[in-house]
Order: structure tokens, then sequence, then C-alpha cells
């Protein structure tokens, strides 16, 4: 059951939820609902009535929708059953690169775009007839496009707009790339939420003999962009932390971005210590690789390669060839995106599972309740590395 499951008993749902999840998170989504199932089935609320009790206890949340595709790549969103007065929850990995369509005959992978287009077709499909709608987002839609920094479009802040214009009521994250990006949607509901404990529970469940102090584990930082993750992490391990600047050639752009030119470290020794560098995605892998080979150097004992997000953009084999020679030990990443059989399959690979926690929440925010001991998972990696000490001595 939830932690909160005692006050979440003695509150009355916002209204009867709805889950929608498309089908770049279909398999995320039957995850959720089997939660939410369990926990209501077995949650005394006396407080409701028979009608409500009615729709609160359910076999499933889930509606019914459909994105199909005309011959000429066109699309529509239908919605199956009923949303009238719904809490609806709408789920979406705008990285699901597996799904294909036809246009004129040839095969085409879904892009970003096509997700996110398919997400405002869904919402249009609703029609206003919903109570209220929460978009989880876990890779924020052009996150990385968050800025100006010459004539150039500001993506994410349109996107953000353009979900609010069509009557979404708040957008729910993970680790997005600058969170400040909000401050184009100031008056609706944004949060972005941290996968840390998922990634100490992760490791310490995989690996038993890690000493968690200051002589033996090191948080890593790849850049300075990721600094606040690493300072969080190290702060509730209570070990120290450092942090890479990555020195980048501006006078070229090599597929679409300055290359690098050298990483530059900040922070005390890292020899014989065990190192968990944290990042927000793994995209091609080369800066992690870069990060951990520059480590290695230093004399660090085993590197984690942590990141909410694994993309994978540029396949495994950068990753295999760094395991097989040692520089990195394990790679760990979420379910948030669309993962390979082949990442799976890795000895090395360690993955997080969300789907409880984005239970936690969608049942949290129903019963119009605050996430934000959800969102601060302090005191409950606190106590889970006490227990993983404990089992130590």
């Amino acid at each position: 059951m939830p932690r909160n499951d005692d006050i979440l008993a003695t509150r009355k749902p916002y209204a009867p939820v709805g889950l929608i999840s498309l089908k770049s998170m279909e398999e995320m989504g039957n995850k959720v609902d089997e939660y939410l199932v369990k926990w209501r089935a077995n949650r005394n609320s006396d407080h409701l009535d028979d009608l409500t009790m009615l729709r609160y206890r359910s076999n499933s949340y889930q509606v019914s929708v459909s994105t199909p595709r005309f011959g000429s790549g066109e699309a529509k969103g239908t919605i199956n059953e009923s949303v009238r007065g719904l809490d609806l929850y709408i789920m979406v990995d705008v990285t699901n690169y597996s799904l294909t369509y036809t246009v004129c005959g040839h095969e085409n992978h879904m892009s970003p775009d096509d997700h996110f287009a398919d997400l405002k077709r869904i919402i249009a499909a609703v029609g206003g007839k919903a109570k209220r709608i929460t978009v989880i987002l876990p890779f924020l839609y052009e996150g990385r496009q968050h800025r100006r920094s010459a004539r150039e479009s500001l993506d994410c802040a349109v996107a953000l707009q353009e979900l609010i214009a069509m009557g979404v009521d708040s957008i729910i994250t993970f680790d997005a790339h600058d969170p400040r990006v909000q401050n184009a949607i100031p008056l609706h509901g944004f949060e972005t939420v941290t996968p840390a404990y998922q990634f100490i529970k992760g490791i310490l469940k995989s690996v038993k003999d890690l000493k968690i102090d200051n002589d033996h584990l090191m948080i890593i930082s790849p850049d300075e962009g990721g600094t606040n993750r690493a300072v969080y992490m190290a702060s509730v391990l209570g070990v120290d932390m450092g942090m890479f600047y990555k020195r980048r050639d501006y006078s070229r752009i090599v597929d679409g971005r300055n290359p690098i030119v050298a990483h530059e470290f900040l922070g005390t020794s890292v020899e014989g210590k065990d190192v968990i560098i944290v990042d927000d995605m793994i995209s091609s892998g080369e800066s992690m690789i870069d990060v951990a080979r520059e480590l290695k150097k230093r004399k660090a004992n085993r590197i984690f390669a942590v990141s909410t997000f694994g993309l994978f953009t540029s396949g495994l084999e950068s990753f295999d060839k760094a395991v097989e020679e040692g520089i990195i030990y394990k790679v760990v990443t979420t379910n948030l995106v669309y993962q390979t059989p082949e990442l799976l399959s890795r000895d090395y690979y360690i993955n997080c599972d969300m789907s409880k926690y984005i239970a936690y929440i969608v049942d949290t925010l129903n019963h119009d309740f605050s996430i934000s001991s959800l969102l601060d998972p302090y005191e409950r990696i606190e106590s889970f590395v006490t227990k993983y000490k404990s089992e130590q001595a």
C-alpha cells in the first residue's frame, strides 16, 4: 500500500480517475493501472457514499483510445468510451521510436513530433468533457530546446503553452533538462520529479558490497548543469561530490552541438573510490564514457553510469566496449522511456521501474492531496540506506 494510504482513506477523490496511456507507454500504463486497482480494492474509505464507492473501486481505470493513421500519414485521435467528469491522466513517451506507421507504402518510425501530435489529438478528442486533465510526459518534449541563444525557436515553451491552451491543468515530467522552462506557464501546475530513490534502491539491490561513506564512495556530475542533481544525491547519502566542466569548441557545430574539447575535473581525489556519475540523460553516451575514462585515469574503482533517460541513440556498442575494458561497471536508467530488448538483456544494466512511483503520484493527486513528500524522497532513501548498512554489518 502507498505510504500515505491512511491520509488518502480520509479524503474524497477530486473526481473519478481515468488513465489514458498512449501506445508509446502502454506497458507502463498497464502497471500503473494494476497498482491503483489493488490499492483501492483494499482501502477502507467509509466517508464515500455508495455511488462514489462504486466508481472508486474498479477492475480497471484505463480509458480506451486510438490514434489511427490514413495512408497519407495523417492521423486522428479517437476516445472509445465516455470521459465526462473524469480526472484524466494522459501518459506519453515522446522518445519511443519502436512504433511505426505507413506513409504512401513507406514505413516511418514515430518521432517525438508524431507522439506529441497524437497527445494533442487525444486532448482534442476529450473536447473539454473531463473535469481535469493532467499530462504525464516523462521525457519533456523538446526539453533540450529550452532557451534561445540565437534566432531560433523556443520549442519547449511553445509546446507547454499549447497544452495549457487546449485545457490541460498540469504537467508532470521527470528530471527536466532545465526546470525554468515552466516560466512559460507560470499560472499552471508543472512538476519535475527526480528518481533519486529508485536509483539508489536499484544500485543497492544489485550490488551488495558498496560501502556508503566518504572514504569509499563519491557522486560525480558530468557537467555544471547537473550539479544540483549530484549535490542532492551526495547529501542524502552523506558522501562527497565532484563535477566536470565540459570545455567546448564554440567555433564549430557537429551533429547539432558544439564538440567537447576537454573534461576539466573539480573535486577531491577519487582514487580507490566507487563512483556514481549521475545525469538526466544518456543520449549517444559519448560524454558519459569520456567522463568515466577520465575518472579511471584518476584511479577510480567501480564506475556506475546513472541516468533518468537511457536513449542510447548510437546503440550499445560503445557501452559494451567500455564495460569490457573495465571503464564502466554498471549502467543504471529507468523505464520512463522505451528500452530495447538488447538493453534489457545486458548483464551490466540495472533497470529502475517507475510504474509504482507514477501510481503513487496519480493516486495522491486524484485525492487532491499534496505530492511534496513524494517529490522529496529524503526520508525513504535514508531509511533504505540505513537498512542496507545494517545488513552489511
